[in-house]
């Protein structure tokens, strides 16, 4: 059946591989379905222009649209990957980055290592000496997942 419409729509049927790729790519955007269906449309376009030639046997026309793919999603990434603009907030979305350097007094004390600070209206789990709690501590720094942060005493 497959054989049938595909050689039924000829060289179209790379540009309606290369359009329903675009579609899912709107359905579910993550920007890698989008290089792999300009391959196709690139596909489709070659195909239309030399359909009829002897070389253009449909494993040709797979291998080219794969190495295509490959380059396409390569360039796109390039292009895409290159576009990280400075902010004037790069601690935006990263609330424990936020915190290092403020001062808090231990809600919990600080028992093997691991203890509780109030800042704002949060309570940070932390680590860092054994202290008791209401000792005046630093934030030094931030774990990589912001759940915990390390402190030092004043």
């Amino acid at each position: 059946m497959i054989d049938r419409v595909i050689s039924e729509l000829g060289p179209w049927s790379w540009m309606v591989l290369g359009f329903v790729l675009l579609v899912m790519e709107i359905i579910a955007p993550g920007i890698f379905m989008l290089w792999i269906g300009i391959a196709a449309l690139i596909i489709g376009a070659v195909s239309l222009l030399i359909w009829d030639a002897a070389f253009w046997t449909w494993q040709v026309q797979v291998l080219a649209f794969l190495a295509l793919s490959l380059v396409s999603a390569y360039v796109g990434k390039r292009v895409v990957g290159s576009r990280n603009d400075p902010t004037d907030q790069p601690l935006l979305n990263r609330r424990g980055a936020q915190m290092v350097g403020r001062m808090a007094t231990l809600a919990e004390p600080i028992a093997n290592g691991r203890g509780r600070i109030k800042l704002g209206d949060t309570l940070w789990r932390v680590s860092g000496p054994d202290l008791p709690a209401g000792t005046q501590v630093r934030v030094t720094s931030a774990a990589d997942t912001d759940l915990e942060l390390t402190v030092e005493r004043v």
